[in-house]
């Protein structure tokens, strides 16, 4: 039998005076609560080749942490037009920590080669990111309308129509503005009722009434912090838009993209979109 030298650690965790629930019966486990038999069994790659495994968990991880975004946007938007704003910023600031992961994911999936991802790329067909619902939708909710965008949908009627809700409905930037305005702050008429499925124009006199707050941060701190929210959110969606591009061109370089588009051609284009453009002005302002 051997022991450990004097005056060297035991490798082993000491569960003396633990009181480990070790026959769970009927219980709920972590497994259940979690379903993680049915989550595990999700992946499920179409072919041998080693390094699709990454490709799908990958995407797959990223529509789990779209799905928390959208969640917390959502509830972020009905918290503003409350005019309760402390739980807003918890929710945005939230979804800025979320963002960071999906930046990172490309970091992730950067380390599949050109000659890896042509391993398995015919299998995937026409599917592409660009079909990604809670992709649009997210950036339906945060202020980018595109109606176009939403036509991919149309052959599946649910999705099409939370699709189309998110289209139609108010943006988290056009529920501040509407806020600026409850706030007394003077925001255009034709901004605060407007078809909210067409893209957001800006509109020098919305600039005026951010610069404003900008400028006597004491009196409007809350819609001070509002703004610096909002920027920070669009801030990190063009990192991870370039993250994307940059990732993208990394692994299959001009090729078009599986979905139609014109692969890292149109990841440009999409890097000059902007969500909320006055708070962008504002700061040559200041």
């Amino acid at each position: 039998m051997s022991e450990s030298s004097p005056g060297t650690a035991s490798h082993a965790v000491d569960l003396s005076g633990e009181n480990v629930h070790w026959d769970l019966g009927e219980a709920m486990s972590y497994a259940d609560y979690l379903r993680l038999p049915e989550l595990l069994a999700c992946q499920r790659p179409l072919t041998d080749r080693h390094d699709e495994l990454l490709f799908v968990i990958i995407h797959q991880a990223s529509e789990l942490w779209m799905k928390l975004s959208l969640h917390e946007i959502e509830a972020a938007i009905r918290q503003i037009r409350a005019d309760d704003l402390g739980p807003a910023f918890k929710m945005m600031a939230r979804v800025a920590r979320v963002q960071v992961n999906l930046i990172q994911s490309w970091e992730i999936l950067s380390t599949l080669t050109p000659a890896d991802y042509s391993s398995f790329r015919a299998a995937l067909g026409r599917s592409s990111g660009f079909q990604s619902y809670q992709y649009r939708m997210l950036e339906f909710r945060l202020g980018n309308k595109h109606a176009d965008m939403a036509r991919v949908f149309q052959s599946k009627p649910e999705i099409y129509t939370h699709v189309q809700r998110a289209l139609t409905e108010p943006s988290l930037y056009d529920v501040s503005l509407a806020l600026l305005a409850t706030r007394g702050l003077e925001i255009p008429a034709e901004k605060l009722d407007r078809d909210f499925s067409q893209p957001y124009t800006s509109d020098p006199r919305v600039t005026a009434a951010w610069r404003e707050v900008y400028r006597d941060a004491e009196k409007h701190w809350e819609l001070y912090e509002l703004a610096e929210k909002l920027v920070d959110l669009e801030y990190r969606f063009h990192l991870w838009r370039f993250s994307h591009m940059k990732t993208v061109e990394r692994i299959i370089g001009a090729k078009p993209g599986t979905g139609g588009t014109s692969g890292v051609a149109y990841l440009q284009k999409a890097l000059s979109l902007r969500f909320y453009p006055e708070l962008w002005d504002v700061r040559t302002e200041i």
